[in-house]
């Protein structure tokens, strides 16, 4: 295992990104291809999600697995042994609240909630796709009861 200077580690942290990450580029890139239209971090929403096709008011995130605790009960042990394990293990948890948070606030205005994993979208960008189309199938079959959170 390499060990970062503090140095190396601010200028890789520096570069991660939050807005038109790879995997939300390759999502959008399908959904484009295939005729959806969509808001890009709509403001206007809670949570900002990174796609909302407001058309069905369908928001939809692409969570990166190592800032929204991608199978957390495996990760939360390794960080807490890194270093400064404290620090991201309150991080991540506290990202994995506000997720469910927003969730909670988007189905109560009526939105349907759908949550990638980036390596999902990666691997499986026409799945990922073929998800949001059956919840606006769903919907227009009048199925008022949909609102719900899908994570893949």
């Amino acid at each position: 295992m390499d060990v970062l200077t503090p140095e190396q580690r601010k200028k890789n942290m520096q570069n991660i990104k939050g807005k038109d990450t790879q995997i939300e580029l390759i999502l959008r890139r399908a959904l484009w291809k295939k005729g959806y239209r969509y808001r890009k971090h709509y403001s206007v929403l809670p949570g900002k999600p990174d796609i909302a096709l407001t058309k069905y008011k369908i928001a939809v995130f692409c969570d990166g697995e190592f800032f929204h605790g991608y199978d957390w009960e495996v990760l939360k042990p390794k960080l807490l042994k890194g270093n400064n394990g404290e620090f991201w293990v309150s991080k991540i948890s506290r990202n994995r609240e506000r997720d469910d948070e927003v969730n909670k606030q988007l189905l109560f205005l009526g939105w349907t909630v759908i949550r990638f994993w980036g390596n999902e979208i990666k691997k499986k960008p026409d799945e990922c796709v073929r998800v949001i189309e059956e919840a606006i199938f769903d919907m227009k079959i009048g199925d008022d009861s949909y609102n719900e959170v899908l994570n893949v």
